[in-house]
């Protein structure tokens, strides 16, 4: 099961993700699923860090995607964060099975 865990503030503005697992939809490497939430997560970093240029801790490794950034840019991820959400959501509704979106209050 892939897990996609997203990381907010008590006031409900989010901060990061961490997106981890398989999907067992097929053997690693082969598997469309994983590679479509994996590009998305990717993307989703990329424009963060390159695009926004936002502080943040992101690190792509094992099998793992993580981004937090720093509280104070929040305001500037906000929309970024909000569509890999939904993105997310809208394919965990297709993959109940293999994928859940989780949330976390830090």
């Amino acid at each position: 099961m892939i897990n996609a865990e997203f990381f907010s503030l008590p006031t409900g503005e989010i901060i990061g993700y961490r997106i981890k697992g398989h999907s067992c939809l097929a053997e690693s490497g082969n598997d469309i699923l994983c590679a479509f939430v994996s590009s998305a997560g990717i993307m989703a970093a990329n424009t963060i860090s390159e695009v926004i240029k936002a502080r943040a801790d992101i690190y792509d490794r094992d099998g793992e995607i993580y981004v937090m950034i720093k509280r104070n840019d929040a305001t500037l991820c906000k929309d970024i964060f909000e569509g890999l959400k939904l993105h997310l959501i809208s394919t965990e509704e297709q993959y109940p099975n293999n994928l859940t979106v989780n949330y976390t209050e830090v």
